[in-house]
């Protein structure tokens, strides 16, 4: 399955407005190439046919519909099969961090940026920890924002935006959201958050993940700007 090359910026880049840079995780600040959420889906899809009592093909067809219907395959597992999240966040999170290899220019990109820096993710805090810490990017947040201080309720749900903005005291229109799923910026551009999509490079195959989840659909104007180097899109940003 073949990525499409990102298009050209669908807007001008203006970031002088811009005092809070907020980025997704997983497959956000390090490449989906490393296939460390690889890792994750997999084992998302063993915790299914143990909780749902289904082979694999089934449990992975359901852990599917989970995502796309729910936000996260958590939520409809919590909804369906009253499952205890601590558990699975600790089942799905046991994982080899080995592959998300030292990255001292995104730590330096992240860092020249002009403003406090956080990450939203659907994932646990200690996971966005054991990443952070591979990257070399440990103190350049001001805060996790997880999937537990969401009350387990994920992008791309709006209560989850307005939650963490909240929290923060992050006004929308002063903030720029980065994530790898643009179904997860469409909220964002809604409060008036600017948006970026990162994706994955021209070459990029991979098994595990549906077309839904790596393309880019008609209606994109939720989607600022696309870039498949967040390096190069930070260092525009100084």
């Amino acid at each position: 399955m073949n990525q499409m090359t990102p298009p050209a910026l669908t807007t001008p880049l203006e970031v002088d407005h811009i005092t809070d840079w907020v980025f997704d995780l997983d497959n956000t600040l390090y490449p989906r190439e490393c296939n460390l959420f690889a890792q994750i889906d997999t084992a998302i899809t063993q915790y299914v046919m143990k909780v749902a009592q289904l082979d694999f093909e089934a449990a992975r067809d359901l852990q599917k519909a989970y995502y796309r219907d729910h936000g996260t395959t958590l939520n409809g597992l919590m909804k369906s099969h009253a499952v205890d999240p601590e558990d699975y966040l600790e089942m799905v999170h046991a994982i080899d961090y080995s592959p998300v290899a030292a990255h001292p220019e995104l730590v330096e990109a992240i860092a020249a940026l002009p403003g406090r820096k956080f990450i939203f993710t659907n994932a646990s805090a200690g996971h966005a920890e054991a990443v952070l810490a591979r990257l070399g990017a440990a103190s350049l947040f001001e805060g996790i924002f997880d999937i537990k201080a969401a009350k387990y309720r994920p992008k791309p749900l709006e209560i989850a935006y307005t939650d963490f903005l909240a929290a923060h005291g992050i006004g929308a229109r002063q903030a720029i959201m980065f994530d790898d799923l643009e179904k997860n910026l469409r909220v964002p551009h809604a409060i008036g958050m600017s948006t970026v999509q990162v994706v994955a490079g021209s070459g990029f195959e991979h098994d595990q993940c549906d077309p839904w989840e790596l393309g880019r659909g008609e209606d994109m104007e939720h989607v600022h700007h696309v870039t498949d180097d967040i390096v190069a899109f930070l260092a525009r940003c100084r």
